[in-house]
């Protein structure tokens, strides 16, 4: 349906709702439950360069209003991605997928995002820059815009598709790590991660997760990661993916009029797996109810207002 349709980074999207990684696996797991090409598009499960078994548990912790997890990116590392998981999903997905990866170092980012550059069935590289830097004392590189900048810069000079940094919300100044990232080349922007957030067993009196914190995401965390695209779409001039608590068709439209050009839609899809697929076909509806003919023309509008 063109009214749907977005450009994001020079790929078109058949509309903006895009899986956020992390809660859609590498595709195949959600094509046996509806046909996926629904989607606009979707980011797969974080990928590093060597696999990896993730934190010990329990690493996950309900909330009210949202979950907290500290998985600790595990995953089968990129070669095994790339031999193993993207055959897969070529057989039930035939658009292009964003490949979303992690890193402890700057060389370890280039090189897993060199090889998936390489891939046909990647079209984006979505970079989680909220991993430690294990170079520089376990600073997490997107709580610094100097390391956030090298990681672009870095990324930039080896790849040729579009690079999009996922930054992190636990920082003082969004703004000025999302200028940095543009000012190094990135071609857009993924915002926001999860937050930090920990829960403690009251019987016990201990942290509920063996990691003690983990990333807090689910609808909670929505009017922060709202404010954070208004403001980082006031600075620059690259489309945004909007992420953080979406759970229906309203909040892809009030992500989009802060500027995003297209939304992640993450937690909400391991309480309710089919949530994407539903939003994608009742946003038409959603539409007619505020008088909106096309949706790529409300991007931003909360600008003007």
């Amino acid at each position: 349906m063109d009214r749907l349709k977005v450009d994001f980074c020079g790929i078109e999207l058949d509309n903006p709702v895009v899986a956020a990684s992390g809660t859609f696996g590498y595709g195949h797991e959600f094509a046996e439950l509806y046909d996926i090409n629904i989607l606009g598009t979707f980011s797969f499960k974080g990928t590093t360069k060597e696999p990896r078994y993730g934190n010990p548990l329990p690493r996950i912790a309900e909330c009210s209003s949202g979950m907290i997890n500290a998985i600790g990116l595990q995953n089968p590392g990129v070669d095994k991605v790339i031999s193993e998981e993207l055959p897969k999903l070529k057989e039930c997905f035939r658009k292009k997928v964003m490949a979303n990866v992690s890193g402890f170092s700057i060389d370890e980012y280039v090189e897993t995002c060199s090889k998936l550059d390489d891939q046909e069935q990647v079209g984006w590289l979505e970079v989680n820059i909220s991993c430690p830097n294990v170079h520089g004392g376990g600073m997490a590189f997107g709580s610094d815009a100097a390391m956030a900048a090298k990681v672009t810069e870095a990324v930039k000079t080896k790849c040729s598709k579009p690079v999009i940094i996922k930054l992190s919300p636990n920082v003082t100044d969004i703004v000025e790590i999302a200028k940095a990232c543009v000012d190094s080349g990135a071609d857009g922007l993924s915002l926001i991660n999860t937050m930090l957030g920990m829960r403690i067993d009251i019987k016990t009196g201990k942290p509920i997760i063996a990691n003690k914190m983990g990333g807090f995401s689910g609808p909670a965390i929505f009017p922060v990661a709202l404010r954070m695209v208004y403001q980082v779409a006031e600075a620059v001039d690259v489309p945004i993916m909007g992420v953080g608590g979406v759970s229906s068709e309203e909040d892809v439209i009030e992500m989009m009029m802060a500027g995003a050009t297209a939304v992640q839609v993450g937690a909400a899809n391991l309480v309710r797996p089919y949530l994407c697929k539903e939003i994608v076909e009742g946003l038409p509806e959603v539409c007619d109810k505020y008088g909106i003919e096309n949706i790529k023309d409300i991007i931003g509008v909360a600008h003007n207002k």
